[in-house]
């Protein structure tokens, strides 16, 4: 008896998985999906080869199914450098009626208009649509999509103004609607989804005030509103986000008045961007709390001395460019990061000798900026410790060095010395450079051949050779 109950069982099983693994995908499934493929009229990278009639739809690249039914739940279809999708979102996508996910990123020439076969997908949780060419305004009743978790459309030509029934979606965890043409405000109803975690609308034509909603986003992280056309003040709700917001980016808009000191208890910031603004007076000393902070960027505005000292423990990226600083010094807390990459004090009243200046760590710098200032010596012994620079700008100071004593690395793309008293003859490994720029310095010889024009070698005397004038004989 046991021996029969053990065998009947063990038939049961092999019966099971074999028909787990024999199990295609529904041919609804397949079918909407066949049809989508035939509304992309480009594919040169092969992104759907895999799709193919008679085949399981469920092993197709970027598409996934859930047991125990194997219909199709997800389509994840991403693009690279040197591949895109060209066409349009098909409405076969109807069909799949276990769809809880769509995530066409970066696929880069999808068109049309909002894709109106997201209304009837019961089951769609997760609308990734990013960095595509879908135009035209979203539709008013975008608030209907009441079960959605992630709404992004970042990267593609909508216009017009955000739907105030986007207030209706409030399971939102993630909205992101950056990179578009959108105009008009913020709409006030935002204020209703109360579980974001992510807040993008950064990238648009966006203006008036920044509304003063974010007391109920207890749980907002990032809050990215750069590069719209907002003006006024930093609304005071914005404090209410301290505890866990660690990305807050504001620059390039029109927003004045002071910085508030509030900004000092966000302790948990990583990354603060109010650049690009005419935020005025000065940095509050309250910015000493923002212990964590690895990226901080106030350039072009109008701040005064004096700066406060910061209480970081390593910062990556900083840029205090173009303010009424008069720094004197780079600051210490600055010199003694090990793991900066960054670095931009131009225009920040720098008076001091360059070869004084000794940072603990200068493996991971890509980005030196040092321009307007009032620095002398010379740079040879800084550029020489960094591996991995990228770009170097020290125009309008008094660096004197011999420029053939640079050392250019191989990443090394950009390189701005004009207006110092670098002499010396130009270098071959100049030609490696994207952008180079030595004029009015001291410098003398013949120029090796490159592709810059006469301006990036004006105002050295003595230079000669092509796009200069010939060398004499």
């Amino acid at each position: 008896m046991a021996i029969t109950t053990f065998f009947s069982f063990s038939f049961i099983l092999v019966l099971s998985l074999f028909t787990l693994i024999s199990a295609k995908c529904h041919p609804d499934d397949e079918q909407a999906l066949l049809s989508f493929k035939s509304a992309i009229t480009a594919d040169p990278s092969a992104m759907l080869s895999s799709w193919k009639p008679a085949t399981d739809c469920c092993i197709w690249a970027g598409i996934s199914c859930q047991a125990p039914n194997n219909r199709v739940n997800s389509i994840s279809l991403s693009g690279q450098p040197n591949s895109y999708l060209s066409g349009t979102i098909s409405s076969s996508l109807s069909k799949l009626r276990f769809l809880d996910g769509i995530y066409l990123e970066n696929t880069r020439n999808l068109s049309g208009p909002f894709p109106t076969v997201l209304f009837h997908l019961p089951n769609l949780r997760y609308v990734y649509i990013e960095n595509n060419k879908l135009s035209g305004r979203l539709p008013t009743n975008i608030g209907n999509l009441t079960r959605l978790y992630a709404l992004s459309l970042e990267g593609n030509r909508f216009s017009g103004k955000i739907p105030s029934s986007i207030s209706k979606l409030t399971e939102l965890s993630q909205l992101k609607l950056g990179g578009n043409h959108f105009t008009g405000t913020i709409p006030d109803g935002i204020r209703q989804l109360k579980n974001l975690t992510l807040l993008a609308l950064d990238r648009n034509k966006l203006t008036g005030s920044i509304p003063d909603i974010f007391t109920s986003f207890s749980d907002l992280r990032v809050l990215r509103l750069s590069y719209n056309r907002f003006s006024g003040n930093i609304p005071a709700s914005i404090s209410g986000l301290a505890p866990l917001l660690a990305y807050l980016e504001l620059g390039h808009n029109s927003l004045s008045r002071r910085i508030p000191d509030f900004l000092g208890k966000f302790r948990a910031l990583d990354t603060l961007d109010l650049s690009w603004n005419r935020f005025s007076g000065t940095v509050p000393k309250t910015f000493g709390n923002l212990t964590k902070i690895f990226n901080l960027d106030l350039s072009h505005n109008q701040l005064i001395d004096p700066f406060p000292v910061m209480n970081v423990k390593g910062i990556e990226s900083l840029d205090l460019s173009y303010n009424k600083f008069h720094l004197k010094q780079i600051p210490k807390w600055v010199s003694s990061s090990p793991i900066i990459y960054s670095l931009k004090l131009a225009k920040c009243g720098i008076q001091m000798k360059l070869d004084d200046w000794n940072p603990s760590e200068t493996y991971f710098y890509d980005y030196i900026d040092l321009s307007e200032n009032e620095i002398n010596g010379s740079s040879v012994k800084l550029l020489n410790r960094t591996d991995y620079l990228v770009g170097f700008w020290g125009s309008g100071n008094r660096l004197k060095f011999n420029l053939e004593s640079l050392k250019f690395p191989a990443t090394l793309k950009t390189l701005d010395l004009s207006r110092n008293l670098v002499y010396g003859k130009v270098p071959k490994a100049v030609t490696g450079l994207n952008s180079f720029n030595v004029s009015h310095n001291k410098l003398c010889g013949a120029l090796p051949a490159t592709t810059f024009p006469a301006s990036s070698f004006a105002g050295n005397s003595c230079l000669c050779g092509s796009p200069l004038a010939p060398c004499k004989a």
